[in-house]
């Protein structure tokens, strides 16, 4: 360190150097440590409060519902934000949230991206529909207005729905929920969801489902449902706009159309 010094009279006139460094060096190193931290924290408190909150991706959910699930607000401290609480409390309160992230972007911005998802198919418990996702997550009950374009699932009795959980069944059959999410899935990432009349699991060794008012699809049991779903497009775009009748897939080998 380099050595400062100054000077000032002592009692008896004369003049004595007193030097900086050692009067600094007497601060001990866990004070200085101590001080800085204080210093960085008061300078977080007060310069890094949020000013700005962005909501990037939502359909069903307002910015204020989803700013509200999360808990912040304007003001709140950046640094201090618990953000993996705010995802737990997201997902918990509004379920149609598949994902979500906050980011921080200093000095004052938050922003929130959501993936919501999507009503495709309902079940019915009782005298009332329950709306279900890709993944079987239950989303709530659906009105009769919100049923138009979702796919009935026939065949599977429902125990005791929660909603932001997944689907269970009164036997808790956890096979039959995962083959019904593999065809969900397969339906929305295909492309296929908007045009299924119904889904039938009355068999679970031959789940089928009706597809444009023109074909009956033979799925059969829930192995290799992807690969299924592979023969079943590749089968369609061969067949002819007057062409009806059953697309078997169910040998999960060759896919066989049966014209009626």
């Amino acid at each position: 360190m380099a050595s400062y010094t100054r000077t000032k009279r002592n009692k008896a006139g004369g003049e004595e150097r007193i030097s900086i460094a050692r009067y600094l060096s007497s601060f001990s190193g866990p004070m200085i440590f101590f001080l800085v931290i204080v210093a960085v924290i008061f300078v977080m408190s007060v310069f890094f409060r949020v000013s700005d909150i962005e909501v990037r991706g939502n359909i069903h959910y307002t910015d204020e519902e989803i700013i509200r699930a999360i808990d912040i607000e304007e003001g709140d401290n950046l640094f201090f934000f618990d953000r993996f609480a705010a995802l737990s409390r997201v997902f918990a309160k509004l379920p149609y949230v598949e994902e979500v992230s906050v980011e921080r972007k200093l000095p004052n911005k938050v922003i929130i991206t959501v993936t919501e998802s999507q009503a495709l198919a309902y079940i019915v418990l009782g005298d009332e529909e329950w709306t279900i996702d890709h993944s079987c997550k239950i989303l709530g009950k659906a009105t009769k207005e919100e049923l138009s374009g979702m796919i009935p699932v026939e065949g599977i009795s429902p125990g005791t729905l929660l909603i932001g959980e997944t689907m269970q069944t009164a036997d808790g059959n956890t096979e039959i929920v995962d083959f019904l999410a593999q065809v969900l899935y397969q339906l929305e990432e295909r492309g296929l969801y908007s045009q299924v009349g119904r889904v039938d699991f009355s068999d679970s060794r031959n789940v089928s489902f009706t597809y444009a008012d023109k074909y009956t699809v033979e799925l059969g049991d829930g192995r290799n449902v992807e690969h299924k779903f592979g023969m079943l497009v590749s089968a369609m775009s061969q067949l002819l706009d007057g062409d009806v009748g059953v697309i078997d897939v169910s040998d999960g080998t060759t896919a066989h159309f049966s014209p009626q």
